[in-house]
């Protein structure tokens, strides 16, 4: 009994692709075999979005002993180039996923364009001379039947010659199409003789001017899975209606064989959405071309690369995407919850350091002039393992500015005149009074040291209820602070953009412009860390002492520090909107 419930319990926590994968293997499809894609176009960074489906695609081959090949859909050489394929791998790799083969639609040109020219001869295509408008027009409506293009009887001899011209280069892009012949009146709109191909006159970053015609998604898609032998062809929802027709060009690929126990099959899950992120290439594309962010790799951007320059980590994408699931409808997520999975796992592997990003000099009155002491600072306190390094205790300090209050509240705990507080692995010090500039700003602030509270030692368990952090003036490294915030202001921008752009008449750049959050890039060029930072390497991860997680930034040099806020330590955004 025991047993058949740990059977069940296991088989509760499968995702439904899970059960499917583990029902077809029940009953033997595919030999046995489980097979999967990942098929990304190169025409722009891949972002969140994308990482779930890498994580399920790959997944999913290596849990059941199966094998993942990455495939670029390198259909529209007008918006792909070598520079995404290199980044698109580099993004995989990161995760923590490595491919068995890579292959390209390219790959297939030869056999699609042979297996098309055989459904022309077959009288299941034929070349449509009519225009986009004219063709959408004739597709009717989901509740209305379509009527036929006056081409689609054409002599089959005649659309052999015109498809062999459409790849010559003696016509222009627009001018005729290769529609597949099935049912202008079916209500699935798909099967209403469907575009497979169309003209493209821009070379391909593969196979240079070799092809001016070229494969649409549909035609190609499903084709190349059955040429590699993928078994579970997974895909987001947008793709449920297109399912029976990637049935049906494999069908009439293999001529009415016998597939049903060894052919590729689709299944749909939900896309990732998170709000306060827009997603979409198209969308990120403007959002670079416009000079609204700094690239594709700008920390603010929802691509992995940019996640990965701010410092996210490959173990809190895969736990996030593993956290919200796979369903059959789509959701909006929270951020808070990717931010917390970054929280999760930055807190056991960041080094914990002293860092001051608004400072103010704080001056030990009563500590001897040109005296230091190196004092030992825990590198992280959830991992006994990573040991301790040194930090040099002097009579001037940088505190955060926000430390010290002249006239404070009642809860207040930190310095102001008359209060003691704990400076973080020092002394405890009671704060004697202030220096301020003409206008009323504060210059300096005055402290007294009790020297037998020093931390570690005999008589250090005194208790106050306040401890701030520091760093010693004269051996501080002055550092570039990038604090980063959501780039949008609006909870579902993808939504409001559609909005400004029916209602407003925005273009979208114009509706980027209206949504874009402002305050989501403060730089604050005049921080102070301690020396223990002097040789941090890019993507090396920290958490300043109450303040955040943080990593150095590709930007920085030993001679200009600059570091990139991940995520605050608490969810403040929340509280913001409040």
């Amino acid at each position: 009994m025991k047993a058949e419930n740990e059977e069940l319990a296991s088989k509760k926590s499968l995702n439904f692709i899970e059960q499917i994968v583990e029902k077809d293997l029940a009953e033997g499809k595919n030999g046995g075999r489980v097979q999967t894609r990942f098929p990304p176009e190169p025409n722009g960074y891949l972002h969140i979005g994308h990482a779930k489906a890498i994580c399920l695609d790959f997944g999913i081959a290596e849990k059941y002993g199966g094998v993942c090949n990455l495939r670029f859909d390198d259909t529209n050489p007008t918006k792909e180039n070598m520079e995404y394929v290199d980044a698109i791998m580099e993004d995989i790799k990161w995760l923590g996923f490595q491919w068995k083969n890579v292959y390209y639609a390219s790959d297939y040109f030869q056999q699609l364009w042979d297996f098309a020219v055989e459904l022309i001869k077959e009288g299941k295509a034929y070349v449509d001379e009519q225009t986009p408008e004219e063709i959408a027009a004739q597709k009717g409506t989901p509740t209305t039947p379509g009527t036929n293009s006056p081409y689609r009887d054409r002599p089959i001899e005649e659309s052999l010659a015109l498809f062999n011209k459409m790849n010559s280069g003696e016509l222009e892009e627009g001018s005729m199409v290769l529609r597949a012949k099935i049912d202008m009146a079916s209500p699935n709109m798909h099967f209403r003789d469907p575009l497979i191909y169309r003209i493209v006159k821009t070379p391909h970053h593969r196979t240079g001017d070799k092809w001016k015609a070229y494969p649409l998604y549909d035609f190609a898609h499903g084709q190349s899975d059955f040429f590699e032998g993928v078994t579970h062809s997974l895909c987001t929802l947008e793709f449920v209606s297109h399912r029976a027709l990637y049935d049906l060009f494999i069908d009439w690929l293999k001529k009415g064989e016998d597939l049903d126990d060894n052919r590729s099959r689709q299944y749909e899950f939900n896309k990732l959405n998170l709000n306060y992120t827009l997603l979409s290439k198209r969308n990120l594309l403007a959002l670079v071309n416009e000079g609204l962010v700094s690239g594709w790799d700008d920390p603010r951007m929802p691509t992995i690369c940019g996640y990965r320059r701010r410092g996210y980590t490959p173990e809190a994408i895969r736990m996030f995407v593993d956290r919200i699931g796979y369903t059959l409808y789509d959701a909006l997520n929270d951020m808070a919850l990717m931010e917390s999975a970054v929280r999760e796992d930055l807190n056991k592997k960041a080094t914990r350091v002293a860092a001051v990003v608004n400072p103010v000099k704080l001056v030990i009155t009563n500590y001897p002039e040109g005296k230091t002491e190196e004092l030992d600072a825990v590198n992280n306190p959830e991992d006994p393992e990573a040991g301790s390094h040194k930090i040099t205790f002097s009579r001037e300090l940088w505190i955060e500015r926000e430390d010290f209050m002249e006239d404070a509240p009642k809860k207040y705990f930190r310095l102001t005149p008359g209060n003691e507080v704990r400076l973080k692995n020092a002394y405890i010090v009671t704060c004697t009074g202030c220096k301020k500039d003409t206008e009323g700003n504060v210059e300096e602030v005055y402290a007294e040291y009790i020297p037998q509270t020093k931390t570690g030692e005999a008589e250090s368990n005194r208790k106050v209820k306040g401890t701030i952090h520091w760093v010693s003036t004269a051996h501080a490294i002055k550092a570039e602070v990038r604090m980063y915030d959501r780039l949008w202001k609006i909870e579902n921008p993808r939504d409001e953009l559609a909005r400004l752009q029916k209602e407003e008449n925005m273009t979208p750049v114009e509706a980027m412009k209206k949504m874009i959050n402002e305050n989501s890039l403060e730089i604050r060029p005049c921080c102070y860390v301690e020396s223990y930072l002097a040789n941090t390497k890019p993507l090396d991860h920290f958490q300043f002492q109450r303040i955040g997680y943080f990593c150095t930034d590709k930007d920085s040099t030993p001679e200009h520090l600059v570091f990139n806020r991940t995520v605050s330590l608490k969810d403040t955004w929340a509280k913001m909107q409040k």
